[in-house]
């Protein structure tokens, strides 16, 4: 991936990543308590976390024999200030701006 943004955008797309990101909220996780949940093998599971370590929205950490998950929370920031960005111009109402136009014209006569 060329721009951070995409990494985290292509690790968001797919709704288990996105359980798995939601579960996270709560506290750190063994990958196997990760898995718990999910219709799938753990092997699939870690091909998950691994796109999520390497988007940078989750940390893994051993241990001693168990691997741990940790949410990356400030690693959305940058996804949410550009999605934010798209939110700056509020959606016009054109029922009420024409409302307002004929009170206006209405007034001028």
């Amino acid at each position: 991936m060329s721009h951070p943004l995409d990494a985290a955008f292509s690790a968001l797309a797919d709704p288990t990543r996105r359980a798995i990101l939601t579960m996270l909220l709560e506290d750190d996780m063994a990958v196997t308590d990760v898995a718990e949940p999910f219709d799938m093998s753990l092997a699939a599971i870690s091909k998950h976390l691994g796109i999520l370590s390497r988007a940078g929205l989750i940390t893994q950490e051993q241990r001693g024999r168990v691997k741990w998950c940790k949410l990356e929370p400030d690693a959305l920031r940058d996804a949410s200030i550009w999605m934010q960005s798209f939110g700056q111009f509020e959606a016009v109402n054109l029922d009420a701006f024409e409302r307002f136009l004929a009170s206006e014209l209405a007034d001028d006569r």
